[in-house]
């Protein structure tokens, strides 16, 4: 039993005996009830306690004996703006926002002139910086979460002085900073898209021009292949095709196929070069001379007599061909003659 339910039975036994008393004096008992009124009175406070003393038994120290109350320990909280914490990018760094709440790891001690909120506010943005620092800024919403469960956990700082958490993180970038990424990242976005354009055209260009185009027999193939049963569809293209390959390998269109090809034999055929002779007949012609005039006659004569040294054949051609009929015949008699003498 403990002294508190010692004092309070014994209370209880001196106020019940004083009760007796008064009121055997009151009542005039007579002597054989005094003994009798004793004894009772000491067998019910007898009860009293062993019955106090088995409802106690069994039951824990924390529920019969009360502990003084234990001192809170003193949290204090401060609130922080937009400081800068870096990311991984270089010149672009995050703006923290919080509410730091803080105690000191020693509760009882003397502060001795120590800013605890300082220290408090150290630790956080210590902790806070190597999270940013790691990540790029292209995401701030998802580290704020990181950032979260980061610091939401009681720490002592490096120098054991203080315990710090932080609450109602936010983490943001400024608006240029923020603009600057958008536009950043659309431009990635864009570049990545006509790259993959590119290469596509170039797969293109590559499978038609080094595979389908090589020749005409490929390329009537695919056709082929890529119009199923049509076969007749296939024959009548074949001079298209035959066209477009000769185009992609900037060559005539094949001998075998040319026929198929309007104008193509007209355009394949071994022109003869032109002679001088027959250059300065067209430029007469266009000038408007008439062979066998008098200017038209003067007028190869000098340009015969001026050629001659150089090209002497060409001179006579040129001679022969506007000079006046008669003189062409003589001279086609000559010849006739000089050819038979021979």
């Amino acid at each position: 039993m403990s002294s508190a339910q010692k004092t309070v039975s014994v209370f209880m036994a001196l106020i019940s005996a004083m009760l007796v008393l008064i009121l055997g004096l009151y009542t005039a008992w007579p002597t054989w009830a005094w003994p009798l009124a004793v004894l009772l009175l000491g067998a019910a406070c007898a009860g009293a306690a062993f019955t106090t003393r088995r409802t106690n038994r069994g039951r824990p120290l924390s529920e019969t004996v009360t502990a003084p109350p234990a001192p809170e320990v003193e949290r204090r909280e401060l609130s922080v703006q937009d400081i800068t914490l870096p990311s991984a990018l270089k010149d672009y760094d995050f703006l923290f926002s919080a509410t730091i709440r803080w105690c000191p790891e020693k509760p009882y001690a003397p502060e001795n002139g120590t800013h605890h909120g300082g220290l408090a506010l150290q630790a956080v943005v210590e902790r806070a910086r190597e999270v940013t620092l790691a990540h790029q800024p292209f995401r701030s919403s998802l580290i704020q979460h990181e950032l979260s469960g980061a610091l939401a956990e009681m720490l002592p700082d490096h120098g054991g002085r203080v315990r710090a958490m932080a609450l109602n993180i936010v983490l943001r970038l400024s608006e240029d900073d923020q603009r600057r990424l958008d536009r950043l990242a659309a431009i990635r976005k864009d570049e990545d898209l006509w790259e993959h354009e590119r290469r596509q055209e170039k797969s293109k260009r590559d499978y038609l021009g080094h595979d389908v185009l090589q020749d005409t027999g490929r390329a009537v193939v695919w056709w082929l292949a890529r119009n199923g049963e049509r076969v007749e569809k296939t024959v009548s293209d074949i001079g298209l095709l035959a066209q477009l390959t000769s185009a992609a390998n900037n060559e005539q269109v094949a001998e075998p196929f040319r026929h198929l090809v309007p104008g193509a034999a007209a355009e394949t055929a071994v022109d003869t070069p032109e002679q001088p002779a027959d250059l300065f007949t067209e430029f007469m012609r266009q000038m408007g001379f008439k062979a066998g005039d008098d200017a038209c006659v003067m007028v190869a004569d000098q340009v015969a007599m001026a050629i001659k040294d150089k090209n002497p054949d060409t001179a006579e051609e040129i001679r022969t061909r506007f000079a006046p009929p008669e003189e062409s015949s003589g001279e086609d008699e000559e010849r006739e003659e000089e050819g038979d003498s021979e």
